[in-house]
Formats: C-alpha cells, structure tokens, sequence
C-alpha cells in the first residue's frame, strides 16, 4: 500500500481519537494564554495585544500540543507491541511518512477551526483599526508554522531513540531553548518568534516578513533533520546503523536531506533582513574618515523609487562636485547594507568604486573615486531590500515599505556624504520619490513636498527642497488636519485607519488646547519654526524625536486601550493631551530614565501639566475627582502595599514577579506620586502662578549638551525647596 492510499484512512482513525480531539480542543483555546499568562509583544497596540500575542501564545502552546500527538502516536505501535504486525502489512518508512502527513493534516485543520473561532473574538477586541490580512497572517505565521516545526521536532527525535522518555527530554530542551536562551535571538527562537510589536495604523509586512523566513528556515532544518531520521528508521529487525545504510541506498534520501540542510544553513547565513553592524556602539569609524582635500560638494539630488509590493528600494543620487586639487580624491558614502549599488559614473564614464565589508549604525561604506577634473557630477545607482540594525533586531518592522506606510532614514534614502565639505551654501538637496497615489509624502523637518508629476500606472512623484548630507522621509496613507494654535500652525498627520479613534478623542480639540497653553505658561517648541509644525503619527517605534519643523508622535500613545487609561486622564480627550504634553516634557526637556527606582521622570510634569489643562477646560470639581482624589488612593494604596513596608520579602520572590511588581509600583509613583508632590510644590512656592514661573524657566533653562536633561535637583533647586519637604506625610490642603 503506498501513502496516498493509506493517509485519508489514517487521517480518519487520528481524528477519531479522544486523545486528538482533546489536543484540538486545547490548541483551539491556546491563544487565551496570549490575553492572560504569555505577553510576549510589549507593545501596546490593539493589534500586539489582542492579536501578536494569541497568535504567539496559540503557536507555543499548540506547537507543545501537537509535539506530545506526535510522540504517543510513534509509540502507539510499539506501546501496543504490534510493531511486528504493522511492519509485516506496511514498510515502516511508508507507515512513518503516512503518520507524519496526517498529524500535519490534523494540524492544519486545527489552525482553520482556531482561526474561525477566534475571527469575533478579535473583531470584537480589536476595533476599528482591525484588518483581515493582518490576521490571517498572524496566525498563519505566528501559530500555524509553529505546529509544522514542533511535530517534525518531535518526530525526529522518536526515530532517532525509539525511546518515549528521552524523545519528550529532547524536545522539552530544544522547546525550551527557544523560550529563554535564544528568546531575543530572531533567527533561533523557532517557537516564539520576535515580534515586540504589530501596528494598528499601518501595515505589518516587514515583521512577517521576518518571522516567515526565520520559520521557513526552520522548516528546512527539521525537514532535513527529519529526512535522516526517517533513513534511520529501524528495518528487518537490524540496528540504526545497518538500518540507515539499507534505506539509503536510494541516493535521492540523503540527497534530499542533505540539500534541506544546506538550503537551511544558507538560508540563515545570508538572511537579507538585518545587518552585521559593528556592535560596540561607541565605533565612530565613519566619522573618523578623513575629509578629501580640494574637494568640496555643491549640491545633490535623488530620484528614489519604492516598490511598495516587495518591500524594496531603488533610486538615483547624483552628487556635484569641485574638484580644485588636480587629482583624484576618494569620496566615501554611507549606503544601507542591503542596498547593491549597480554603477557609479563620474561625468558619464563609469568610476571604480567599492563597498566596505565593515558596517557601522547600519550603514555600510562606499569608496568612489572622483576624477581629476574640475567639476564632476558624480551619478550613483542603489537599489535593494533595506536591512534592519542588528543591535535592534528583536525589535524589527522600522523598514516597514508598503502601500500604507514608509519611512526612510538618511542612507536608506539615498547615500550619505561622509568627508566632503560643502561650500558656503552647505549641501543644497532635491529629492523627487515616486509613490502610489494614496501616500502622502511628509518630509521630517522644515521643507514641504509637492506633486510634480502624476503617471498612469496610478503613483504620483513628490519633490522637497532640503540642506543636509542625509534626511528623512515619511509617507504612508497620511489624513492632515492643520489647526491654529500657540501662533502657529500644527498640521497633525494620522493614519487612516485610526481615524474613527482619533475623530473620538477630539484630537484636533486636544492638539489645540495644549499648544495654547503651554506655549503660553511654558513658551513655545524649540523644534517649531518659519509658523508650521508637523505632528506625524508613525508606526509603533518605542518612542518619538524632534527635528526643527516637525516632531514624532508614536501610534502606540493613540490606541484605544491607551487612550482609556485612567491613569493618564480621565476620558480619551484628556489621554490624548496627556501624550500631547510630551511635546514639552520630554521632548522639549530630556529626561533620564536610567534610574528607575525614583518617581522623577516626564511623567510627572506631564500628568500635572495635563491636570492643569482639564482644570482650566473643565473646572476645579472635575479636576479634584478625576486627578488628585484618583492621585491620592493610590498613593495611600502604594504606602500601604506589603512589599513597599516590607521590601527584603520583594527580593525574595523570582525575578519576573520582581519585575511585575516593581513596574506596577513605578507607575503609581510617577504618574501618582509625582504629581502629588509638584502640586504640594506649587503650593509651598505660593500658587500656580509661581509655579508656572518656575516651570517656564526650567523649560527655557541654557542646557549642560554634556547631560541635557531636566533632573529632580534642578527642580527642588528652582522651587528653593528640599526632597523632604515634598514627602507626603502631610495632607495637601487645596
């Protein structure tokens, strides 16, 4: 009997077992541990919390699952001590590859029913910002491969030993490597892929991407592992040896294994997603290069042209050069490691040129040598699929390119000028970038772009006007409001997709309400110039930055379940304010978070500031019970908590319980305590009015460029007050 006859009828007897039908059910329900116990997305976007993480915790768990199917049904025939029989009816290698394909089988259907099960479940959580692709590829990649891998694990290791004991040791070592040892290695973790974060505003491509091709690496290395496994399956009563060699003798098995394997360690050697930068971040090589003498750079421009399907980037750059030394200089380009560049022409003659094997902050260096002649315009041509720093590669997706979305920085745009000075007008820049009509180019910085060209193939090509050696871009299915506010003007950029979410918090209202007030009580942005702001909405990044002309809001501040946190505000409005004051604390002033241990950091100013705010918006009434009557409870709960009376029982406890506890006491002090102490501060210095003198000051202060950030002493020393008078033994009488 060969496979093909015999699978549906092993198929039909798997499905039929109790053991099965439980192991499905499990795996079904799996992803409930993604919501409660295993949270391995950090971010806190919908789509990280209600889909990264079930689909993640539904892959480990069901991966496990599937992987103890795996080993009781291998031993069924021997636990039965039928072996004899069934190997005297079927060959064992057909019986083996018959068994594999209909426990795979079982779990592709299993993922199909999870899927289903859990389609309404994450409509439900996920709202508005839910998108059908990204579900089905989350659980397709995230869950659905994890099964594949841990069954062929498992398989493996039962036809190696034959031993039911050491096969479940082996595969709980290799499962458990994956989950703590190679945890935030993205090419080792074969059960729980890294994934920190999935966007709610914009595409996730980049990050599937990744896990896909650390999956299908995996996929080849077991595939291969197990393609050996299968030769040393035990034939005629003989040993493995002797077994290994007769089912061999089919030169296309070990053919067959040994190209997986070698398809897998390639695949992994030359993976194409993240760099090899040079890992001590103190290296300062590239600008170490020394400055070319005689030659200096007049301007450039670029035509850039991404592929929003594949992921890529192709362009352009054009240098002009004067060359007053009388002979050839070498000129050296920051590029981006995944970019070839194609050819290099010096006034329309091709130029030797090469690219470093070293990189260094994700850029590789381009040597090209420059002509003696006068003036050269210096053509280069790049192109390729732009490669993710490898100090963050756990935390991959800022290369997202897609039709919704792209950012690219510096030398992902187009190659970065290294050691050539500029004239008198520095480095005047034209960039023009061809995208599908529905992106919207955004120019981090002061320069606005415009539609030069619209071609049938539906994409439009943008041109800015910049000064600088690189720069950076954003485009993405941008919605723009511009508001009146503070004596500018704030054009506000978010995704569509979130649109309904920010339409519900009042973000116009929000924006307005404290640009107003804190350029009135705190002065203006420093970032903000020529009477325009850009506030850009990005891809979840962990953070925001600020250039002159624009600043960066990170969608993770803009969710749904952010913009409900009461400990920030006390409606959606009053979150959005909240992460709006980061404007000024915390981007405007820098804060040290290096000690985590102290309630002091931008959070406090900013909850107070924003409590300020909802005062003047709302009144007193409404202030005192959604702020300081909320501030004081959990204060009150903080000082009555056991570990804060009794910290030596805190260290006692395992290490992620310490974690737990002491990042959810953090929080009370900083967004709680802190404030409480700035409004008792408020009150010793004389009132709000004094305060807002004070604060004003500190926000306008001259900065120390050695340590740039606001600290609680420069606080303390502008109210004139100590750290003890601000304890909170005393009720703050209002």
């Amino acid at each position: 009997m060969n496979t093909l006859r015999l699978l549906p009828l092993e198929l039909g007897r798997l499905l039929k077992s109790r053991l099965t039908r439980i192991i499905v059910l499990l795996t079904v329900c799996s992803p409930i541990a993604g919501l409660i116990l295993y949270k391995p997305a950090s971010a806190s976007t919908m789509l990280s919390v209600y889909l990264a993480n079930p689909a993640i915790a539904g892959g480990v768990a069901g991966g496990i699952l599937f992987a103890l199917l795996t080993v009781f049904e291998w031993d069924r025939v021997g636990r039965s001590r039928t072996d004899a029989l069934i190997d005297a009816a079927v060959s064992p290698l057909i019986m083996a590859l018959t068994r594999l394909l209909a426990v795979l089988a079982a779990a592709a259907l299993t993922l199909g029913l999870t899927m289903l099960v859990w389609l309404p479940v994450s409509v439900k959580f996920i709202g508005s910002v839910f998108d059908g692709a990204d579900y089905v590829l989350a659980y397709l990649i995230f869950m659905g491969l994890a099964l594949p891998l841990s069954i062929l694990a498992a398989a493996c290791a039962y036809q190696f030993t034959r031993r039911t004991d050491l096969t479940l040791v082996l595969y709980a070592a290799f499962a458990a490597l994956s989950l703590t040892v190679w945890a935030d290695d993205w090419q080792l973790c074969w059960l729980n892929p890294c994934v920190w974060a999935l966007s709610d505003d914009f595409s996730n491509y980049r990050i599937f991407r990744s896990a896909a091709y650390m999956r299908l690496t995996w996929l080849a290395a077991l595939s291969g592992i197990w393609t050996i496994s299968y030769l040393c399956i035990r034939q005629y009563g003989k040993g493995l040896p002797t077994s290994f060699l007769h089912s061999a003798r089919k030169l296309y098995r070990p053919f067959l294994a040994l190209l997986l394997l070698a398809c897998s360690v390639t695949a992994y050697a030359a993976q194409p997603l993240v760099d090899d930068s040079n890992p001590d971040l103190t290296a300062m090589t590239f600008y170490e290069v020394p400055y070319a003498e005689g030659l200096i750079c007049t301007g450039r421009s670029a035509q850039v042209f991404p592929d929003t399907s594949a992921g890529t980037v192709s362009g352009t750059a054009t240098f002009h050069f004067q060359n007053t030394s009388g002979q050839e200089q070498a000129a050296a380009f920051g590029i981006n490691p995944g970019y070839d560049v194609s050819s290099v022409q010096a006034n329309g003659t091709n130029t030797p040129f090469s690219v470093s094997s070293y990189q260094e902050y994700n850029e590789a260096m381009l040597e090209v040598s420059i002509p003696s002649e006068g003036q050269v315009d210096l053509t280069i041509e790049y192109g390729g699929f732009p490669q993710e720093s490898s100090g963050m590669a756990s935390m991959q997706g800022g290369a997202e390119i897609s039709t919704e979305y792209l950012c690219l920085e510096n030398a992902e745009l187009s190659p970065r000028l290294l050691n050539v000075l500029p004239d008198e007008n520095m480095y005047p820049t034209v960039i023009e970038i061809t995208l599908p009509s529905s992106m919207t180019v955004i120019p981090f910085g002061t320069s606005e772009a415009q539609v030069v060209a619209e071609h049938n193939d539906g994409t439009k090509t943008w041109r800015y006007e910049s000064n600088s050696t690189g720069g950076i871009l954003y485009a993405g299915d941008y919605i723009r409001e511009d508001i009146e506010a503070g004596g500018i003007t704030i054009e506000l950029y978010y995704g569509r997709r979130h649109q309904s979410v920010m339409e519900a918090a009042g973000a116009a209202d929000a924006v307005k309400a404290v640009v107003d007030y804190c350029t009135e009580h705190y002065g203006p942005l420093s970032f903000g110039t020529g009477g325009t702001l850009k506030l850009i909405q990005s891809r979840v990044t962990g953070g925001g930055y600020a250039t002159n002309g624009a600043s960066l809001l990170d969608e993770a501040d803009f969710t749904a379940d952010n913009l409900s946190d009461t400990g920030k505000g006390g409606a959606a409005g009053e979150v959005m304010i909240h992460e709006l004051v980061h404007q000024w604390w915390g981007l405007g002033n820098m804060f040290d978070t290096a000690d985590g241990t102290t309630p002091w950091s931008a959070e406090g100013l900013t909850v107070y500031t924003t409590y300020r705010i909802v005062k003047e918006l709302y009144g007193q009434s409404y202030a005192q019970e959604h702020y300081i009557e909320q501030w004081r409870q959990a204060a009150d709960d903080y000082y009555l908590n056991f570990y804060v009376r009794n910290p030596e029982y805190l260290e006692s406890l395992p290490t992620d319980k310490q974690l737990e506890i002491t990042n959810s006491l953090a929080y009370v002090r900083q967004y709680c305590e802190m404030p409480l102490k700035i409004l008792k501060a408020e009150q010793l210095v004389g009132g709000e009015e004094a305060m807002d003198q004070i604060l004003y000051n500190l926000f306008n202060r001259e900065l120390d460029l050695t340590y740039p950030y606001l600290t609680y002493q420069d606080f303390l020393d502008a109210c004139g007050l100590t750290e003890e008078e601000l304890n909170l033994d005393e009720n703050i009488s209002l």
